[in-house]
């Protein structure tokens, strides 16, 4: 079967492996983007990567998930956060495929996460399907039968800029605002506090924590149902950080989504936590060039 090298370039961390051409991930692992240093310093890195799997055997595609808006045509980045400097301008498709000899496609990162749960996660089978990815900040995905739903510019869902009171969706609502609440409420160092450590002294009975997660999850509550209101999706995937707190989140999720959402929406609106976790990027790059390539995905084995 042919072999794919999938690369998920994110702010912390660059996650890379081989995929089989039926899904399968055959080895993954990852090193630290050194996003500071900037866009020409993570292309080198990726360049490294792609060239020790080409020399282990024979590659069939390079697919890239990456931060940042996306010209999928060109597979360029064209504009990215102050996270990574430098990085407006980088030609992923151009660069490698000139390189290596071997087509490239390059995705958003949120985009491809919405794709790994449309194809073998947890939108599988679904007409419309919103996916959020909620750390650092808050990022969004449309799926609608399969497809990348992208507007005029490319930049369909950037959800986390939404206006709500008080500030912007992901100034209000990310999953990295909790430590710097609890820190600041409790007047500790901020160095102190993580999200594990939240969650695991909220669950402990800490007022606090308690505090902070309820107003995260009020707010998420409020800009879910926002986007439900104009999209109307038949699921809500949430991923990112908050992941692995499905068990304490979930319902207290869904109790404030259906707080704003009139009933007859909101019994229509799925809402399910991401089943490819830290898997999702480089799967999802891997659907979105077998689509580009092919015009298909091929059936994923479960």
């Amino acid at each position: 079967m042919r072999r794919y090298v999938s690369i998920d370039i994110g702010g912390t961390a660059i996650k890379y492996g081989i995929i089989r051409e039926d899904g399968q991930i055959l080895s993954k692992n990852e090193r630290d983007t050194e996003a500071d240093r900037g866009g020409p310093v993570i292309l080198n890195k990726v360049e490294g990567i792609i060239e020790q799997f080409c020399i282990q055997e024979e590659i069939c595609g390079i697919c890239i998930s990456t931060a940042g808006v996306v010209d999928v045509k060109q597979g360029s980045i064209i504009y990215s956060a102050p996270l990574i400097p430098n990085y407006i301008g980088t030609e992923y498709k151009k660069v490698l495929e000139n390189r290596f000899q071997i087509p490239c496609e390059v995705e958003n990162d949120v985009n491809c996460a919405g794709l790994a749960e449309y194809y073998s996660g947890a939108s599988v089978g679904s007409k419309i399907a919103l996916m959020l990815t909620v750390g650092t900040g808050i990022g969004g995905s449309i799926i609608i039968d399969g497809e990348v739903f992208r507007g005029i510019s490319g930049s369909a869902c950037e959800v986390g800029y939404m206006n709500l009171q008080g500030g912007d969706f992901q100034t209000l609502g990310a999953a990295s605002i909790l430590t710097k609440k609890v820190a600041s409420w409790k007047k500790e160092p901020k160095e102190l506090w993580n999200g594990y450590h939240i969650f695991e002294a909220a669950k402990r009975g800490d007022n606090v924590c308690i505090c902070a997660i309820d107003e995260m999850v009020e707010v998420l509550g409020q800009g879910i149902s926002n986007i439900c209101y104009v999209l109307n999706p038949e699921i809500v995937v949430l991923g990112g950080g908050i992941m692995a707190q499905e068990d304490f989140l979930k319902e207290k999720i869904k109790a404030s989504v259906s707080k704003y959402l009139i009933p007859e929406i909101a019994c229509q609106t799925r809402l399910a936590f991401a089943k490819h976790r830290n898997d999702a990027g480089m799967l999802g790059a891997f659907y979105h060039f077998q689509h580009c390539q092919f015009g298909h995905v091929c059936k994923v084995e479960k």
